[in-house]
């Protein structure tokens, strides 16, 4: 007999890059767009359950609050309602949801006349306030699965598009067909993993992915960047075509797992043999220390084993026994804190390394359009760099953390996952990127500055010249105290006019005339050598000076 699944939970995370709604604009408030167009959407924000009055706030509420250290809870739930309206007291997440989805009807390979349906739990859209940045959370969940239909509800459901086709035409690796069905028992959208032509065709003309029209259709009025559709929210995709998840299993008999079951489990990896490993055993040798943490796992102890957690960075997954009443309580136990703490565990590793993503992406989409060879896209590429690097720095103080909890169980799981993903690593990567055009953009502004006095120094050089001769002892050339009005206006304007002109031609000349100064000052060049710098002042070539 088959190991059964009596209860089956999955959580989809999909991070989205978000396109600039206003060019120029340093903070994109996408969710004002959703909030202004509410009758033409199912989105509606949700309401914090942090902000209900104080008499009905839970227990499941308190323990999730804190399991977290207190920046962490600002960033999550703001300052609350005892520091009055300040700014900045709010949480930066906004959190729309749609509830027009009850279930999610997926069709199999191996089963193409047996469908199984996935209750649906919530569909959320989450933004973060200064990034553009979006993550899209599809939570659903079954009772009583054979344990292989759940490693392949895994595996295939969040498939943004097929990485290839199977010779029979459909999506490789993806479900053969996914479904939303609506609160009527309706199909309100079908996936399209089989066809192939219109995948090939849009990678041709767009060199981005195609996204399977189910998943458009969950995201709308949010559309696809290089799709033709009309949209004032477009969005990029920022990661690998796999979604991140998080997976709950409560097993009938959660001992009956082999190795090779928590394998295929702990690296979503797809259904198979429970006495064979989906990867040579070289390469998983390490599993348990890797991939594991089982502070509370004992499968040799009577009774229940406990839970076994297990992450690998794209995915997070808990595994206990159904007759373990903590491991399957919704409230105090570990079912509540999966769908609430960890999935926030999980969650804000994800947010990093999307923004990271974006930012780099953001970075090299300047450097495409920069023209060196004009004035306005270098000073266009200057203003993206400085907003990328204000960007930056606000993202490293209210969302950077490198720990969230002292709590040993989401301390542990939330290194392991910041480490699968290496956001330490493209953190430091990032900075040092923004850093290094920002000490290029402040070298230029300093050689600008620089070149700017010594134009200023040669005018004043010269105009010293002039200074001096007419000033010597306080002389006046021509004496126009008893001059009329009118007179001293024109001799003012016959004398202003040639001055000006004059030291506007010295300015123009004011980049050879200071290489004029600068051989006249070299006492090692000949005075040959001096007399062609000066003529190189009115050279249309200038001649070499050795």
């Amino acid at each position: 007999m088959p190991t059964r699944v009596r209860h089956f939970r999955q959580i989809l995370i999909w991070p989205l890059q978000l396109m600039p709604i206003r060019i120029g604009d340093k903070v994109h408030e996408a969710w004002d767009v959703l909030e202004h167009t509410e009758g033409d959407h199912p989105w509606r924000e949700l309401r914090d359950e942090f902000s209900c009055a104080p008499e009905d706030f839970k227990e499941r509420h308190y323990s999730e609050f804190v399991t977290f250290l207190p920046y962490v809870r600002r960033f999550l739930y703001g300052e609350g309602k005892g520091r009055g309206p300040l700014p900045g007291t709010d949480s930066p997440i906004r959190v729309f949801r749609r509830n027009d989805i009850s279930h999610v009807r997926m069709t199999f390979p191996d089963a193409p006349d047996a469908p199984v349906s996935f209750n649906v739990a919530h569909v959320d859209l989450c933004f973060f306030y200064d990034l553009d940045v979006a993550i899209l959370v599809v939570e659903v969940f079954a009772d009583d699965l054979p344990l292989s239909r759940a490693q392949d509800a895994m595996y295939r459901f969040g498939r943004a598009y097929p990485g290839y086709w199977t010779d029979d035409g459909n999506g490789g690796n993806c479900l053969l067909r996914a479904e939303w069905i609506g609160r009527e028992g309706d199909v309100r959208a079908t996936s399209d993993y089989e066809e192939r032509k219109k995948y090939l065709a849009f990678v041709g003309r767009n060199r981005a992915p195609y996204f399977a029209s189910h998943w458009t259709w969950l995201l709308r009025p949010l559309v696809p960047d290089h799709a033709p559709d009309v949209g004032a929210i477009r969005y990029r995709q920022v990661e690998y075509t796999r979604m991140p998840l998080l997976t709950y299993l409560a097993m009938e008999d959660a001992r009956a797992l082999t190795r090779a079951d928590f394998v295929r489990l702990g690296l979503v990896s797809g259904p198979g043999p429970s006495d064979v490993l989906p990867y040579s055993a070289r390469y998983v040798a390490d599993f348990e220390g890797r991939y594991c943490f089982d502070q509370f796992w004992n499968d040799e102890r009577p009774g229940a084993p406990g839970a076994r957690f297990m992450s690998c960075g794209h995915g997070f997954t808990m595994v206990g026994d159904a007759n373990d009443a903590f491991f399957v309580d919704r409230n105090g136990g570990l079912l509540g804190q999966f769908r609430h703490q960890y999935f926030l565990l999980f969650l804000i590793p994800h947010i990093h390394k999307a923004t990271l993503l974006m930012l780099s992406d953001r970075m090299v989409e300047s450097l495409n359009h920069l023209d060196i060879r004009d004035a306005e896209s270098v000073k266009s590429f200057k203003r993206s760099i400085r907003q990328l690097l204000e960007v930056f720095l606000r993202f490293t103080h209210r969302y950077w953390f490198h720990e969230v909890s002292d709590q040993p169980a989401a301390r542990e799981l939330y290194r392991m996952t910041s480490s699968h993903l290496g956001t330490d690593a493209l953190y430091a990567e990032i900075r040092n990127e923004i850093e290094d055009m920002s000490d290029y953009l402040e070298t230029d502004t300093l050689r600008r500055q620089a070149n700017t006095v010594v134009r200023l120094t040669v005018v004043t050089s010269f105009g010293l010249i002039g200074t001096i001769a007419t000033g010597f002892l306080g002389m006046n050339l021509f004496s126009l105290s008893e001059a009329p009005l009118a007179e001293k206006i024109l001799w003012f304007v016959l004398v202003l006019v040639p001055v000006t002109g004059l030291t506007f031609y010295t300015i123009l000349r004011s980049k050879r005339l200071s290489d004029f100064l600068e051989s006249l000052s070299d006492e090692r060049l000949p005075a040959k050598a001096k007399l062609d710098s000066l003529l190189n002042v009115w050279r249309r070539t200038p001649k070499s000076i050795r």
